[in-house]
């Protein structure tokens, strides 16, 4: 069976070796057939540096401690809303 992959944005690099992921995915109302958006918060494997902003992709694993059962692929951007062209910080 292969394991899940999820991608997310990472909010939290304040512990070691941790990050903090959050998983956005769109919901539908099962009456009303509205869409809405629900996330849930993952602690994740982290080797490398990520920063706070990143798009990572995360994979499941055998459970590391008693919350941490995911680690981290690969990084796909760097922030969320630049593209790998565009400078960071300078003002249009």
């Amino acid at each position: 069976m292969p394991k899940r992959q999820l991608m997310g944005e990472v909010i939290s690099d304040k512990m070691q070796k941790t990050i903090v992921v959050r998983v956005e995915r769109i919901k539908e109302h099962p009456k009303y057939k509205k869409r809405y958006k629900v996330h849930k918060k993952y602690k994740a494997q982290a080797e490398g540096e990520y920063k706070v902003g990143d798009r990572v992709i995360i994979e499941e694993c055998r459970p590391i401690s008693k919350e941490k059962k995911w680690k981290v692929i690969k990084k796909v951007t760097s922030k969320i809303g630049e593209g790998p062209g565009e400078p960071s910080g300078s003002p249009v």
